[in-house]
This record gives structure tokens, sequence and C-alpha cells, in this order.
């Protein structure tokens, strides 16, 4: 990574074509695959793997040792956790958090230590997560609990982006 001591809000060029946005951290260790954006205030701590093509934003805090597969989308202030009885400081007991490919975090989502989210699975902005979602799954709430299937989310979505194009043209 170049830090040219460029201001604040400075797009950094980092390895394989990926990019992160100044102020932010990123831990020793830490692996970052090809295309990601990093988005400002990031925490991303020592250890982590970031897969291809995934997609930070700002404000998002990952702990030590939390994987992203590839395609992966944290929202804004989401939080993926490590330690289940904190502050334990003994890194043998952390449990990282694992987000499989494609899979969409909404902002201000959190990650309790030691769950997974399957791939091309959702969950919920705002969202406590307290034990793993499945593949193709759309979670929400405090605990998160099943909505719906991941394909009836992208229907949802879908429709939305065709009424709001319907709309502007009017």
């Amino acid at each position: 990574m170049q830090n040219d001591g460029s201001p604040s809000g400075q797009r950094l060029e980092l390895e394989r074509g990926s990019v992160a946005w100044t102020p932010c951290h990123i831990g020793s260790g830490t692996r970052i695959g090809e295309n990601c954006s990093i988005g400002a205030l990031v925490h991303v701590g020592r250890e982590v793997v970031l897969g291809d093509e995934c997609r930070i934003q700002g404000g998002a805090y990952l702990a030590d040792g939390c994987v992203l597969g590839d395609r992966v989308f944290l929202g804004p202030n989401s939080t993926l956790l490590n330690d289940k009885y904190p502050p334990s400081g003994n890194p043998l007991q952390w449990q990282p958090a694992h987000i499989h490919n494609g899979a969409v975090i909404g902002g201000g989502a959190t990650i309790i230590a030691g769950c997974s989210v399957g791939q091309n699975a959702v969950l919920g902005a705002g969202s406590t997560l307290t034990r793993n979602i499945p593949d193709n799954e759309v979670w929400a709430g405090n605990p998160a609990v099943f909505l719906m299937m991941r394909n009836t989310y992208d229907e949802k979505q879908l429709q939305l982006k065709r009424e709001s194009t319907t709309s502007e043209e009017k």
C-alpha cells in the first residue's frame, strides 16, 4: 500500500486494482483481493482476508481474522466481531466472522463472533446476527431471523428499479 501523506478523503491505490479512501486502517497480514474498495473510516483488523471485488462502505469494522469471500458488500457502519467473551485478549479464543461469496450486509448490522453468512445471503440493515445464515437466505432483526429467500429479495429489488424508472419517465 502506498501512502503519500495525502489529506483525508483521498483515494489510495492498493495492489491488484483495489482502492481505499483515507483515513482508514488496514491491519498487518491482511490480504486484499482484486478490485476491492475500502471506504473512509473503515477499520480492517490484522490477518483479515478480503476476496475479489469486495465493497466495504465507510465506518465498517472488521475484527482480526475475519474472512470475506468474493463480491461481498458491507454496508456503512457494519461490524464483524471475533471475540464472544470480550475482552479476552487471547487470539486463541477468537472466532472470526466468515462472510461467503456474494453476501450482502446492510448498514449498521452486527455479526457476532463465530457467525457466518452463507453464499448470496443478505443480512438486513441494523440487524444483529447471533447464528449462521444459510446460503441464499435473507435475514433481519435483533436478533436476526429468516425473512425470505434471496430470489424473492432480488425480485423485489428489480421491481423497485422498474417502478423508479417508470416514474422518472413521466
